[in-house]
This record gives C-alpha cells, structure tokens and sequence, in this order.
C-alpha cells in the first residue's frame, strides 16, 4: 500500500509565506461611547482575558454569546429604552409614542415596543430628521400601523393629533366608488384630447414643435424632427363628451382594459403589433359600444376593477394610547432648561423660547405636541437619556439590563429584536482615531450612526 502514492490534490496545500508588508490588524478588547467631547469609561464594555465581558456601568457581564462588542458599549441606553417600556407596557398592545425615535435610547424603545405588538408612533429628532434614509429605516421598524414622521410634522399639533388618531383607530379602506372612478376617468379622457389633439405630429407639448435655432437651420430642423417625434403616440382624435357619458360605461370600460391586457402581453413576449393608441380606442368605443368578452369579466389578483372592491388590507387599529417616551436630545435639554428657569407666566416662557435658536425651539415644541397626545389620552410620559423637568426619568434595573442584552442577541439567521447603526473608529489599529472619534461626536450634525470607539 506505501507504494501507491496518493493524488497531489490530497496533499495539504503548502504554508504561504507571510507578506512582511502585510498589516495585520491589532485585536479589539474593548468598546466606547462617546460623552462630552470624550470615551466614556461608564459606557464602556471591555473584552477580559477570561472571556468574559465587563461593562463599566452593570460591572462582570459574564460570557456574552452572539452579541457584537460595539452593541454593548451602548447597553445603558437600550435598557433605558427597556424599562420606559417595562414602566409603561400594560397586558394589552397599544399606541406607544416616541420622540427622539433616532436617538440610541429612542431607537431601543422603538424596536423592543414593536416587537410588543405596540403601534408605535416614532418622531424623528431635528438632529436626524433631515436624514431620508434613517427616517425611512425607522418607519420599517416601527411596523404597520406604526409611522415615523420628522420632527418638522408635529410643529402642525393638529396634523399630528390627526395622525395619532388613525394610529389610535385604524384607518379602513373606503369601498369602492365604481361612478366617481369613472367620472374622473372620463375627465381624464376629456383633459388629455384637449391638451394632444390629433391636429399635432404626436402627443407633444407644444415646446418639443417651436424652434429656437437659426434660420438656416430651420429647413432642416422639421426632417430631424419627425424622426424624432416617430417615437411618441399620435394626437387625440376630437371626442365628444355628451356620447363619452352615454356609451362609455363600467362595463365599456373593462373591455378598455382587456386591450391593456393584450398589449402588455404583446410587449412582453416581442410580438409585432400595430400601433397601440388609446385615445383613439376610446373615441372609436364612444361611437359603438363593444360587446363585453369573457377576458373582459375574468378575475384578475390585484388589478383594478369598477365593479368589485376585492382590496382587503388589514387596517386595524393600534388601541389605545399606552405612554409616551421622550429621549432627551441636546436641544430639548438646553430649551427646556431656559423655559423653566424663565418662571411661571406664559409671557416668561414665551420670551424665554424667542430668545433660543430655531432647532432648540422646535424640539420644544415636537417633545410638547408628543406629551400633549400622550396626557390628552390620560397616559403617562417617560424621559430616557437625560432629564426634563416635570417628568420621571427611567433607571434601569437588572433585569432591564439583561432584558437589553437578550434583544441584542443575533439569531443565527442574522436578525435581532433591537439592532444599532454604528460608525465604527478603531482606534486599536490607529490610536489618533479616538480624538477625531471625539470631534465627530461634537460636531452639531454628526450623523444619526452611533459612535462608538473600539481599542
């Protein structure tokens, strides 16, 4: 057997030499938040030679499996965001509200109350509400018949009540109004023979016909562009109204449709047809009414019709209002601390918020208009990230704690009931990283990622 040497391919591949210009990357061990201009050591979660994981607020985290180091930096706010909700959370699903909604104690709030089965009403910050994709990606998490909304929305308190409301009571789908859609069809029908009658070369605006150029190009500017108008649908032919309403009916018009039908197939599979106009189709069925086809009357999923009204969408309600939660953001700290510090006359206050720049005031105003909703309803509001006068701050305990750590977990499809969107600096390959990690934070729009510091 020693003489039959075995395949090349089952020998083990030879050791690659190691690239001396290669930078092999330093090995994290720890993670931090940023606060006031630099790492905090309380927001911190270091990586133990034993294995285990010791945060600088809750102490020796023990082993912690399958949640990212940088996850745990940020622990303190997602269990604020736990216990609001612990603090707040009935038996029953409700309407929770949410300001501050991009915020990492807001944005915890968000996620663990949707995954309740609260509808969650999430209003982005002025610090991020500029931002289109974080306030889209909120909106995904706060789940149907949750929303998220800019902070410049609640500045209308009586759009955002509305709002609010069909959160509260659903917002149901109107049965279907066969004459009114086909009054505006026929409106429709009656504007576009109007604005392209068939006395153009195509159905144009009259811009794409003038000529702008010189005068010894115009001979040639009308061959260039009948070419060019070729592509575009004829005119349409001169439809008169009085037969459009007496012969264009329901049933009139699902044959129209049918002729959709064919020509989308027609599209898609190549085949040579002849031109596909629809005006004219219309003005020809406004003279002779066509009889109605089995195609015509066939149900389709989804598609449209004027005779039945098969949309059935779940349009259920989040129930009543359970609480609000405001995480504290720079600008609500600074305007509400100069609006109470004023004193109790209105005109004191009001004074007090004139002299605030625009952004501070606005935050005022979007964290009141979202504890009005909440305290008109008779529900109580909670501050997570900071304190607001005249209203409970959240501690967490420990089982808020493990609670956020559980949320934090990573499943092995790669989902988790609470995620973050980090921005990264590892300052254990370049130690320079933690100051410009520091500056970033400091900057007034620094961005709706979190920052976090890994050494």
């Amino acid at each position: 057997l020693d003489a039959v040497k075995p395949p090349k391919y089952w020998e083990a591949p030879p050791e690659v030499a190691a690239d001396p210009m290669a930078y092999v990357r330093s090995p994290v061990t720890s993670a931090h938040m940023v606060e006031a201009g630099k790492l905090s050591a309380r927001d911190s979660a270091v990586l133990a030679p034993s294995g285990t994981v010791v945060h600088g607020r809750y102490g020796d985290l023990g082993v912690v499996e399958d949640v990212p180091l940088e996850y745990l930096a940020l622990l303190r706010p997602a269990a604020e965001g736990v216990a609001a909700l612990r603090s707040l959370s009935q038996q029953n699903p409700g309407t929770l509200l949410v300001y501050g909604a991009s915020q990492a104690a807001g944005l915890a709030a968000v996620q663990v109350g949707a995954a309740a089965g609260h509808a969650v009403v999430a209003v982005v910050d002025g610090s991020h509400s500029g931002n289109e994709e974080i306030v889209d990606v909120v909106k995904g998490l706060s789940l149907d018949p949750g929303c998220a909304v800019p902070e410049e929305l609640t500045l209308f308190k009586k759009n955002f009540g509305d709002l609010v409301e069909a959160t509260i009571a659903g917002d149901p789908m109107p049965a279907s109004t066969p004459p009114q859609y086909l009054a505006d069809f026929h409106d429709n029908v009656l504007e576009y023979a109007s604005v392209y009658p068939d006395s153009r070369p195509a159905a144009v605006n009259q811009s794409h016909l003038d000529f702008y150029g010189k005068d010894k190009d115009r001979e040639s500017f009308r061959d260039n562009t009948d070419a060019y108008l070729n592509q575009f649908l004829a005119g349409s032919p001169p439809i008169d109204k009085v037969l459009l309403e007496e012969n264009f009916s329901e049933d009139q018009y699902a044959a129209f449709k049918t002729k959709f039908n064919r020509q989308t197939t027609s599209v898609i599979t190549g085949e040579d047809g002849v031109d596909f106009n629809p005006a004219e189709i219309v003005s020809s069925m406004t003279m002779s009414r066509e009889a109605v086809s089995e195609e015509s009357s066939c149900d389709i999923q989804f598609q449209f019709s004027l005779s039945k009204n098969d949309i059935d969408l779940d349009s259920s309600g989040g129930g009543s209002v359970i609480g609000g939660i405001i995480a504290v953001t720079p600008d609500l700290e600074r305007a509400a601390r100069a609006v109470a510090e004023a004193g109790g006359s209105l005109r004191a206050k009001a004074e007090a918020l004139q002299c605030l720049s625009v952004s501070e005031r606005n935050a005022f105003y979007a964290a009141t208009a979202v504890a009005g909703e909440v305290a008109k309803r008779g529900a109580a509001v909670r501050v997570v990230g900071g304190n607001l006068p005249n209203y409970e701050t959240v501690e967490p305990t420990d089982e808020d704690v493990q609670e956020a750590l559980v949320s934090m977990k990573v499943e092995d499809d790669g989902s988790s009931k609470l995620n973050y969107f980090i921005q990264a600096y590892r300052a254990s390959d370049f130690p320079f990283y933690a100051d410009y990690a520091a500056h970033r934070a400091a900057e007034d729009l620094a961005g709706p990622r979190q920052i976090i510091v890994t050494k």
